[in-house]
């Protein structure tokens, strides 16, 4: 491709032509572009298998360590759960056009918000192909248009399903330009991307720390964003050993190359010498390397001494920090100093120790006896997500549709005018 910038323009122009009648068209016809694409993307298991092939034999080829081709890799599951997802989204009410807090004022008038879309939305996102359903479908059931930049590892892939998602809004009879796939892998459309305001009204970055602040800083829009997922799981001093050794194998071990996995797990001084040898155990079994405090080391012989580098690291590996605390007040101190606003838990019987941790932890999800592993869309009853949102506006934690959505004043008079 020899002009990027005359590209990346088309792709614009198109999505903010289409952006109109996403925004009016009805929920019916949305739902059917979301229920046709999750039926193309079924019957096209074995394309999308093949086209997958090839950036998954590519990936390793260049070298990309197991985390990221295990976020790269479309099973024949993993493209069911995408077409569940859909589905999903096509279930969940429609938000736009909700007129709510509608009330009368002395004047006469009634006044209210309504729900409206965004417009058109640029998600730029690494790795894993499923990104791309999952937010088009979100997207376009919110009424917006959207421009999607997989990363160049998963170029077949995103292609693939970009064309089973065009072909559903043709058939629901949508514009299909609401939908722009980039399909080249030159790093000026990223560039291109950035600067186009005058076309994307929001950009959501989905990928590495690098990857984030590279678009924090260059976009010339909003961005809905986070950094990086270094999540955090507390073993209080009243913690039930069960449930503390459930949460904390769990939030580490269930899936490593996540944002919602445990980095770092802190354990009450009065509780690790009961808590933490069947802890290193289990995760001895799971092949987990253990990075601990000197405290932890006592209880531990086999683990490594942890650095400071060790608390604020986002691993994405089976690599875990362990630091024993003297109780909640230092373990609210180390998430504060150390966390990333992401997720957080608890484990404890006590309720005052659980609605402190609820209120003094600044994080977008904050969870009391569950693994930090359910902080995403689907668990949360979205259906999708469009990505965790560690910023405070104009949304946070996991974004579903109502986090696509803006909401405008709207007015309802009889001839009432302004004394």
């Amino acid at each position: 491709m020899t002009d990027v910038a005359a590209y990346m323009e088309g792709l614009g122009r198109m999505a903010r032509e289409a952006a109109p009648a996403m925004a009016r068209a009805a929920t019916g016809a949305k739902n059917a572009a979301l229920s046709a694409t999750a039926d193309l993307l079924l019957a096209h298991t074995a394309e999308l298998q093949d086209a997958n092939g090839k950036d998954v034999a590519d990936a390793r080829a260049a070298g990309l360590d197991d985390a990221l081709i295990d976020r790269l890799v479309l099973t024949a599951e993993r493209i069911a759960q995408m077409a569940r997802g859909l589905r999903e989204i096509a279930a969940l009410p429609d938000p736009i056009g909700e007129i709510t807090g509608l009330a009368a004022r002395p004047s006469g008038i009634q006044v209210g918000r309504m729900r409206v879309p965004l417009g058109v939305i640029g998600i730029i996102y690494e790795s894993r192909p499923n990104v791309t359903a999952d937010a088009a479908g979100l997207c376009l059931k919110s009424g917006n248009a959207v421009i999607l930049r997989g990363g160049s590892e998963a170029l077949h892939s995103n292609a693939a399903i970009g064309r089973c998602l065009k072909e559903g809004l043709a058939a629901a009879g949508l514009p299909s330009g609401a939908v722009g796939l980039v399909e080249t892998a030159d790093r000026a459309a990223v560039t291109e991307l950035l600067h186009m305001n005058r076309f994307v009204d929001l950009l959501v970055p989905r990928g590495g720390k690098g990857l984030v602040e590279l678009v924090a800083t260059e976009a010339r829009m909003p961005v809905l964003k986070h950094l990086h997922g270094v999540c955090h799981v507390y073993l209080d001093d009243d913690a039930d050993a069960a449930k503390a050794q459930a949460v904390a194998v769990n939030a580490k071990t269930q899936r490593y190359g996540v944002c919602n996995t445990m980095e770092t797990l802190l354990v009450a001084e009065s509780r690790a010498d009961a808590l933490l040898p069947p802890l290193a155990r289990a995760y001895k079994e799971h092949g987990v390397e253990l990075r601990g405090c000197a405290k932890t080391r006592d209880r531990i012989a086999w683990a490594h001494a942890a650095t400071d580098q060790d608390w604020e690291a986002e691993y994405l590996a089976p690599i875990l920090a362990i630091r024993v605390v003297a109780g909640l007040d230092e373990a609210i101190a180390h998430i504060a100093r150390y966390g990333s606003h992401h997720t957080d838990a608890i484990v404890t019987e006590n309720w005052t120790h659980a609605q402190r941790f609820l209120r003094e932890v600044d994080s977008s999800s904050v969870m009391v006896n569950a693994s930090t592993r359910f902080a995403d869309g689907f668990e949360y009853g979205l259906g999708a997500e469009i990505g965790i949102s560690t910023d405070k506006f104009h949304a946070r934690g996991p974004v579903g549709l109502e986090g696509l959505t803006s909401q405008k004043f709207v007015v309802w008079g009889d001839g009432h005018i302004r004394r």
